[in-house]
């Protein structure tokens, strides 16, 4: 191989081979087959690192979802927990065989105590809008009376209601003042 530019004679000579120096460097450039060769082996390894990366992202969703699922099926464990003392106690008031009236009330009142401790510490909230202005996000309206009070205020309350973190678990069943 000669460059038309460099006269023949100019260029280095490879010792060994009698090669000029040209010459050799075109030969340790590699192959077409070669190039492509490692190419395919890059392509194979970005396709392995991509099936691995989704493999993981499939096995983060998984794991996330199981967690969901047993969050869901968990979530009043905490409350189950705090009821059985309620449970327990009713249990032990129906063991006695001869109550009186007044150990019978008081047996009533701690366990009514147990469970207002247990709703408190799950953050289930009483409604008991008496006087209050009716509400229909909490309230259910059951009819409407003749009162003293201003109209749409709540009368009398039929049924406590309950919130449970700020959702309405059940609205309050009302009785409603009519308009003068």
């Amino acid at each position: 191989m000669s460059n038309p530019e460099i006269p023949q004679e100019n260029l280095p000579e490879n010792e060994q081979t009698g090669e000029t120096v040209a010459e050799s460097h075109t030969d340790t450039l590699p192959s077409i087959e070669e190039q492509f060769r490692q190419l395919e082996l890059k392509a194979t390894e970005h396709y392995d690192a991509w099936l691995r990366a989704k493999a993981e992202g499939e096995n983060i969703r998984r794991r996330a979802q199981e967690d969901i699922s047993k969050a869901h099926k968990f979530a009043v464990e905490k409350f189950a927990g705090e009821l059985l003392a309620v449970k327990d106690s009713l249990e032990a008031a129906l063991a006695v065989p001869e109550q009186t009236v007044d150990s019978f009330k008081a047996g009533v009142e701690l366990t009514l105590k147990q469970l207002v401790s247990a709703f408190d510490k799950n953050a289930l909230i009483e409604i008991n809008p008496a006087g209050e202005k009716f509400d229909p996000h909490k309230h259910q309206a059951i009819g409407m009376v003749d009162s003293e009070q201003e109209a749409n205020t709540v009368v009398s309350v039929l049924q406590k209601g309950y919130l449970i973190a700020d959702r309405v678990l059940r609205p309050a069943l009302v009785m409603v003042a009519k308009g003068k």
